[in-house]
């Protein structure tokens, strides 16, 4: 059964280790997480942009497949079903759907207007124990079309939309989503301090995990991040296994054109990389 990521986050946060959010973008996608995160006893979350829930067939496909696998697939350890930055509309969407879990992303609008928003959100979600993640100062990079730079959230900002009542808290600290640029500054543990003294045991939600030193991920965790997320990694090792497998020849020979031949590679490698994320994380055996 689907869970709210509420309980899993304060224990990670009071435990500093971190729960990784890995997007879902398919059946593959979704079986190898899950299956993951039970052979590894870890509690997950599954994410889902307003771009891969259209792919999906829409939100209430999504939830039809997410539930299924965990009770066909016996699925035990905590597993929380997470709109990943979505517009108010899209929240609501997903809440009549049966997400367990939303993100709003009210970083564009003035900040009045995001807190008037969030406080509408909290209200609903705490009415039907979904945990709802807000943010605050754009997350750099692009995510679905919107692009931002990797700027600085302001700590106070934070602290408003943080005693709104939210869940946790998505704070820009000089990430990007999708692959660095070569000229990155690196993550600003001075701001993410700052965050966390304002914020207290709020847990801190880092995007953009791909391609961020273990190190740095560590030392975010130590300041109280307990939730990050990690799409483009995975899309580049399913997209590298499924090239290795056409190069070699390998749907030309018998039945090596099925689909579930052709995925297989990508499958595997999405279960060793989301495997190595929860190991950097600390989410294994947490569950």
């Amino acid at each position: 059964m689907l869970v709210s990521a509420k309980e899993m986050l304060d224990k990670a946060k009071a435990g500093h280790y971190a729960v990784g959010q890995f997007n879902i973008n398919n059946l593959e996608w979704t079986k190898a997480i899950l299956l993951t995160a039970q052979e590894n006893n870890s509690p997950v979350i599954l994410g889902v942009s307003e771009g891969a829930g259209k792919y999906m067939a829409g939100y209430k496909t999504v939830v039809g497949m997410v539930n299924g696998m965990l009770e066909e697939l016996n699925i035990t350890v905590p597993v929380a079903l997470h709109l990943d930055h979505g517009s108010y509309e899209a929240c609501y969407k997903c809440i009549d759907a049966g997400f367990s879990s939303v993100m709003f992303d009210g970083s564009h609008y003035p900040i009045e207007e995001n807190v008037a928003k969030t406080k509408e959100l909290v209200k609903v979600c705490n009415e039907k124990g979904l945990s709802l993640e807000a943010e605050v100062g754009a997350i750099g990079g692009e995510e679905d079309g919107v692009v931002g730079m990797g700027e600085c959230a302001d700590p106070e900002e934070c602290k408003a939309i943080a005693d709104l009542g939210v869940s946790m808290l998505a704070a820009g600290i000089g990430n990007i989503h999708g692959k660095y640029p070569e000229n990155w500054a690196g993550l600003s543990f001075e701001t993410l301090d700052a965050i966390q003294k304002l914020t207290g045991d709020m847990p801190l939600v880092l995007h953009g995990g791909t391609g961020i030193p273990d190190e740095m991920i560590k030392k975010a965790i130590s300041l109280g991040v307990a939730k990050i997320n990690v799409n483009t990694e995975c899309q580049i090792v399913f997209a590298e296994a499924t090239r290795k497998y056409i190069e070699e020849g390998k749907d030309l020979v018998g039945k090596g054109f099925d689909p579930r031949k052709v995925l297989a590679p990508g499958f595997e490698a999405i279960k060793a990389k989301v495997k190595e994320k929860m190991e950097i994380f600390g989410s294994i055996d947490k569950a």
